[in-house]
Formats: structure tokens, C-alpha cells, sequence
């Protein structure tokens, strides 16, 4: 049925929770995982002050979206830990809903994996709700996960 789950993730709790379902699901269903991230670009004053603490052999590895590929590596071994074979990480920059729609869309996603976050009251219909937007616009189903 779901071959393809798909799960946003920007280190928040809401996110590590529907990170953590997502892990479940994909595990259970033996589909591939696709993880994204969206950022925005680190200044480049931060990264010429980094490189300058950094060996010179690892230099490359300072760059303007150093953080969210640590959050996803964090992210894929915590799958790959729980069973889940086949993950896929995807760093993108900009608006998280739009990374998020993106990748299911270039991916083929079966099911997308949100928290409910934002979801509440009167905040649930602020256009700028990353679940609201994404359950709005999805190329496929999608799944929000009460968080809180």
C-alpha cells in the first residue's frame, strides 16, 4: 500500500515525534524512508570563522547547510537502527512545507508523516502552518500525527 514514507524534520520535538512514527511505519510497511530538511543557508561571515577553527584537511566539510545534514545523518541512523533498510535524506533550502512537497512530488512519496503542530485553534488556519499547508497541497496521503 505505502511503499514510500516521507518525513520532514527540523530537530523540533513535534518533528522528532512524527520522525519517530514515520521510522514505525516505514520499518512495519518495509518501505523506503525519505527524510527532508529545508534551511536556510548558513551566513557566510559564521562560515569563514569556522573554516578558520577547522583543519585544513576538513575544511570541506564546513559548508552553508552543515547543520541540517547533521540533523538528517542523526535522523537516518536512528532509522536504520530501528530496522528501516532503505532511508533517504534530502537537504533543501527554503520554506519547509515547499521541501517537503518537493520531494514527495520528485520522489513519488505513497505517504507524508507531519505533526499536528501548528495544527490548533485559530493557528490552524495561518497560511504559513508547514501541516496545513502540506495536507492542502500533497501529491499523496498524508498522515498528521498528534505531537502535542
Amino acid at each position: 500500500m505505502f511503499a514510500s514514507v516521507l518525513v520532514g524534520t527540523d530537530g523540533s520535538d513535534t518533528a522528532t515525534t512524527a520522525v519517530r512514527h514515520a521510522i514505525d511505519l516505514a520499518r512495519q510497511l518495509g518501505a523506503r524512508l525519505l527524510i527532508v530538511s529545508a534551511y536556510e543557508p548558513v551566513p557566510d561571515q559564521r562560515l569563514r570563522n569556522e573554516k578558520l577553527e577547522v583543519p585544513k584537511d576538513l575544511q570541506w566539510t564546513v559548508n552553508p547547510r552543515e547543520d541540517v545534514l547533521a540533523l538528517l545523518g542523526q535522523a537516518q541512523r536512528e532509522a536504520q537502527t530501528a530496522g528501516v533498510a532503505d532511508v533517504e535524506t534530502y537537504a533543501r533550502q527554503g520554506d519547509a512545507a515547499d521541501a517537503i512537497l518537493d520531494v514527495a512530488e520528485e520522489q513519488r512519496a505513497d505517504l507524508i508523516v507531519v505533526g499536528n503542530r501548528g495544527m490548533t485553534g485559530a493557528k490552524r488556519f495561518l497560511l504559513g502552518s508547514v501541516p496545513n499547508k502540506i495536507s492542502h497541497h500533497a501529491p499523496c496521503s498524508v498522515l498528521i500525527v498528534r505531537t502535542t
